[in-house]
């Protein structure tokens, strides 16, 4: 699919979803103006439902085991309808998160997406996040010799 969206009205597409749905904890309005209603996550956490209620049950997860995290987009590539972002969130593990009790520990985790948009709308998105990283912050996995 081609779109005829300019490079920067793609990135500020992400930034929109990033701003107003992530750190501004916007699972209402926001996530239904700027995600389909058939959104696809093509790497999707376990358990992850479908379309945009299980991208928001997700994103739910997230804030309560990380109730101040954060989200800021480092770097984007464009290229047709797709958008590739390396990205940091930051947080305090403040709740439970993926079956994983709050430790008080802070982390911050590296993620690249690839997000596709169709007429201004957020529709499939792959994301690779640093979970390995994520759990050795968090003491589930042992610190590496040296640390």
């Amino acid at each position: 699919m081609t779109s005829t969206a300019l490079p920067q009205d793609l990135r500020e597409l992400v930034h929109r979803f990033i701003d107003r749905v992530i750190n501004a904890r916007d699972l209402d309005d926001a996530m239904v103006e700027l995600v389909a209603e058939d959104f696809v996550e093509l790497n999707p956490l376990p358990g992850q439902g479908p379309g945009r209620d299980g991208f928001a049950d997700v994103l739910r997860m997230m804030f309560t085991g990380f109730p101040d995290l954060h989200w800021t987009i480092h770097d984007t590539l464009v290229e047709d309808d797709r958008v590739m972002a390396f990205s940091t969130w930051t947080g305090t593990h403040q709740g439970e998160f993926m079956g994983i009790p709050a430790t008080g520990r802070n982390a911050t985790v590296e993620a690249w997406t690839i997000d596709r948009y169709r007429d201004g709308i957020f529709v499939e998105s792959r994301i690779i996040m640093d979970v390995a990283g994520l759990l050795g912050q968090l003491g589930v996995l042992p610190a590496p010799d040296g640390a």
